[in-house]
């Protein structure tokens, strides 16, 4: 806010701490963040900016345990956001395009959203940081030749070969590495369902060792080896949860995915679907607003966190919030925010 909160003079390749007069925590509603001034003595000089805040798995009053963001119980709601687009396919047109749809996210009375087995340029985390946005970070699934994903029920992992484990775990540390300095990021998703799931637990374990500051989700849907900060559920269209068990929050990584096909809009004219179709506008608000009936009384009993597949229409899916252009909300924006209020409120 343009005050000074605090100085430090050290010197190069040494650790310093910089103490604050003013500590103010990053959050959804309140996104505070630091400017960052670092001057060397021959004048050199460097602009950047920081947030604090601090995620955690604690126990509510009631002894479940929940998502607790800088000391408060907090249910996130959210989108699967897979980040596509017609003209760019995984590159957004410009940087007020990915302003726009976390805008748009927000007015819809998200906090947060899943960025699905895809990472974002770095303006892409900028604006979740500026704004108030939380995210959970997917992993891009690893398929080598020959792999399938892991079956439900299946009792086992993928079998990795070293070579094939090893390219894996640089990439997702690279992951871990060159985002670890994103205040909006809170959770990190190695695995998405059963896709490249191997060495499940290690690998999660691994993950919670090169970030402790985050929460580390157990694979996204399918297949749970006991492990991890959540214990994450698919269904569709939903929603529903896992029992609560000691020490770890049940989520809904993915459910609703409600479509309707808008004309004019679609990216095709064939094989458009969603996990239930709709036929119009009303009808479609009307099945999301079913879906919230059901949510809310979960989140009473411990459900703690929600995701609905998805931010746009991708290509033949057209189960988004939005139209793939992005030139239609499908749903009445101050509607879904009161529901998305109803929903926190019921989590605290």
């Amino acid at each position: 806010g343009g005050k000074m909160a605090g100085k430090i003079t050290g010197k190069l390749n040494q650790e310093c701490a910089l103490p604050l007069s003013d500590v103010s925590p990053w959050s959804p509603d309140a996104p505070t963040l630091y400017d960052l001034d670092i001057s060397l003595g021959s004048g050199d000089h460097v602009t950047s900016y920081f947030g604090m805040r601090k995620i955690e798995i604690r126990q509510d009053a009631a002894g479940i345990p929940r998502l607790f963001l800088n000391g408060q119980p907090l249910f996130m709601i959210g989108p699967l956001d897979q980040g596509w687009w017609p003209d760019g396919l995984y590159t957004a047109p410009t940087d007020e395009a990915l302003r726009f749809d976390i805008e748009t996210l927000k007015k819809l009375g998200f906090n947060m959203c899943r960025k699905h087995v895809k990472v974002e340029p770095a303006r892409y985390y900028y604006w979740c940081d500026k704004l108030g946005f939380m995210v959970w970070q997917d992993m891009p699934s690893a398929m080598p030749k020959g792999h399938t994903a892991v079956r439900r029920g299946a009792g086992g992992d993928l079998e990795f070969t070293a070579p094939e484990d090893a390219i894996f775990r640089r990439e997702l540390e690279a992951l871990v590495r060159n985002l670890a300095n994103v205040t909006s990021i809170i959770a990190w998703v190695p695995f998405n369902e059963g896709w490249g799931q191997h060495d499940t637990n290690n690998i999660l374990k691994w993950v919670k060792s090169l970030d402790g500051s985050r929460l580390v989700n157990a694979p996204s849907g399918w297949e749970d080896r006991g492990y991890g900060d959540m214990k994450d559920m698919h269904e569709y269209p939903g929603p529903g949860m896992y029992p609560v068990v000691p020490g770890r929050a049940s989520v809904l990584g993915e459910f609703g995915g409600l479509g309707l096909p808008v004309e004019g809009h679609l990216w095709w004219n064939k094989r458009n679907w969603g996990y239930r179709t709709f036929e119009d506008l009303a009808k479609l608000q009307a099945g999301y607003e079913g879906l919230m009936e059901k949510l809310e009384p979960l989140v009473k009993q411990g459900l703690a966190a929600a995701i609905y597949t998805q931010t746009t229409d991708v290509e033949g899916e057209v189960n988004g919030l939005m139209t793939y252009d992005r030139k239609v909300v499908k749903y009445d924006a101050a509607k879904l925010a009161e529901w998305h209020r109803r929903i926190i409120a019921a989590g605290r």
